[in-house]
């Protein structure tokens, strides 16, 4: 109980990747961790444990191993900080007979009936005016107050609302923020100035995210399951977390990946697809007295996890999942598996993973999608181009993907986590 209530309280003020990196490395700090900046010189020793955080929404945490071994691997673990929500575009003020709208677009897939009829409110990232031209302010801000809602429309003007209908991004999920009949010209700005005590003026842009208000809570006759917000991939990112500051081997290097934009495809300077990981671990090599083909020795020694969700068994819609390989909740984690390598997949990475769990007693199961079908894309296939090792894709099944409020089983944290202390402690 005490390691959901953590969980919870992870996942109700992760509220955008800002906070979730803020949050994480708070957990770092209080584990020992050492923070980095890329642009300085590093003295790392053995037995050591760092992080650096890449632009505020992705983070990198490392730890060596007391020894390590001439024929040292590399155990990487990734998981990604961003969730599907909507983004609140410049100038975002919209009037409509006294009702005062923001203009938003959706970041990732979205659900976008699940927004209707919640409490919403704001995180994210706001730049303000400096005195130095190339380092302009930049602060974080979460309003947490319920500070709009999107309203569905009455059924008795939208009969086929029950039959499936088409939501129009740019018209029909627009959240109302208050009324005015007045000029709103910087409306939001203006509220934005006053939460951060700042002059409105000052305010050169933002990176702002609208989220979902609702809490985590445990669900079910005998609480078998978990309801929350952003369960993808928070799920992933709280295991890794938990595994990384646990007991580690002494012959290896371990390190945690926490990409942003995953969402979103992955290709950006603090997605999977950049080159910073790789640059990392060369300065990590370099520092240590290594080569680069040491380091790249090592990588092929590898294991690389690529920690996200998969797609629960949802006994409505039995007809849109392979009829032998389904993951359902609270039966372990789901190694996914496709023949497209969307999910990254190697026959003797997950025989290695089979015999992790076989050996902690973790549940596992594997997951399919059905042939008719194309599996979404991850951030396996993105890692392995980038570092050649051995990838699998892994995660805990959930229903409703990239929904408002997202469930998964409540055995499947406790799975995870034990594995990723497997994956990060158990000898070669």
């Amino acid at each position: 109980m005490i390691q959901t209530e953590k969980f919870y309280k992870f996942l109700d003020n992760s509220t955008s990747p800002f906070y979730v990196v803020k949050n994480t490395s708070e957990i770092l700090d209080r584990a020992g961790f050492k923070c980095l900046s890329f642009e300085e010189p590093w003295n790392l020793q053995k037995a050591g444990s760092y992080y650096i955080k890449l632009y505020d929404t992705a983070l990198f945490a490392f730890r060596l191993g007391k020894s390590l071994s001439e024929d040292m691997i590399l155990r990487i673990a990734a998981a990604h900080t961003d969730f599907p929500s909507f983004r609140i575009k410049p100038n975002p003020e919209m009037r409509e007979k006294g009702y005062i709208r923001l203009n938003t677009e959706s970041y990732g897939g979205m659900v976008l009936s699940s927004w209707f009829d919640r409490p919403l409110s704001v995180s994210g990232k706001v730049s303000l005016r400096s005195q130095h031209l190339f380092k302009p302010k930049e602060v974080l801000v979460d309003i947490k107050k319920p500070l709009m809602v999107i309203p569905n429309l009455a059924i008795h003007l939208n009969r086929k609302v029950n039959y499936g209908v088409e939501i129009n991004k740019q018209k029909d999920v627009l959240p109302i923020m208050g009324t005015a009949d007045e000029d709103i010209h910087n409306y939001f700005k203006n509220h934005l100035a006053r939460h951060l005590d700042v002059s409105a003026d000052d305010i050169l842009d933002y990176d702002l995210f609208i989220y979902n208000l609702d809490k985590a809570c445990t669900v079910g006759a005998s609480d078998e399951f978990i309801c929350a917000p952003r369960l993808d991939d928070l799920s992933s990112v709280y295991a890794l977390i938990q595994g990384i500051i646990s007991q580690v081997n002494d012959n290896d290097i371990h390190m945690i990946c926490l990409f942003d934009n995953e969402e979103i495809g992955n290709r950006t300077k603090q997605g999977s697809a950049s080159l910073f990981i790789t640059m990392l671990l060369e300065k990590i090599f370099q520092t240590l007295g290594k080569s680069r083909m040491e380091l790249y020795e090592a990588v092929h020694r590898s294991l690389i996890l690529s920690v996200d969700v998969a797609q629960a068994y949802h006994p409505n819609y039995g007809t849109k999942f392979d009829p032998t390989n389904t993951a359902e909740l609270n039966k372990g984690i789901a190694f996914k598996i496709d023949t497209a390598q969307r999910y990254a997949y190697d026959t003797g990475a997950i025989a290695i993973l089979q015999q992790l769990c076989e050996e902690y007693k973790i549940p596992y199961q594997k997951f399919v999608n059905r042939s008719d079908a194309t599996a979404g894309g991850t951030m396996g296939p993105v890692i392995s181009t980038q570092l050649p090792a051995r990838t699998v894709d892994i995660g805990v099944p959930l229903l409703a993907m990239h929904s408002a409020v997202e469930t998964m089983g409540a055995k499947d944290l406790d799975s995870l986590i034990r594995l990723m202390e497997a994956f990060f402690t158990a000898e070669r």
